[in-house]
């Protein structure tokens, strides 16, 4: 009985209420910083004229949303382009000249060498090949 109390009163102490707070306001600031890279990537309007039209664009939306928070937390995790905002990944990696070529049963991408991002997209195509695969 007094084991049970004892580990109501720690639990209610000001340190882990502070630290219970500072972790309810992380996750809500970093739940606002997706809403507004997906507000970024456009779901700031509805461009077109049917309801079920736009309730496609909305699903590519998120879907390019859930796709740029997993890349940067998978393969950019140990460079700045992690923070990076929806505009300026455009600007520096998702434009980066590339081809695409099946050679032997496999498709090989080949960025351009001279464009400057080409080494950082490079090192994070590296790191998700050498995550285990699933299953």
């Amino acid at each position: 009985m007094r084991a049970g109390r004892a580990a109501r009163r720690i639990s209610g102490s000001p340190g882990t209420q502070l630290a219970n707070l500072e972790l309810r306001h992380r996750r809500r600031a970093r739940c606002e910083d997706r809403i507004r890279t997906a507000k970024d990537t456009g779901l700031r309007a509805f461009p077109l004229h049917d309801f079920a039209q736009n309730q496609i664009w909305l699903a590519i939306v998120a879907l390019a949303a859930e796709i740029t928070a997993w890349m940067q937390m998978l393969a950019l995790t140990t460079h700045d382009a992690r923070r990076w905002e929806p505009k300026r990944l455009r600007l520096r990696i998702f434009t980066i000249p590339a081809t695409i070529a099946r050679h032997a049963r496999r498709t090989v991408l080949h960025l351009a060498d001279t464009a400057p991002w080409a080494r950082l997209a490079h090192q994070g195509l590296q790191r998700l090949r050498r995550l285990a695969a699933p299953g």
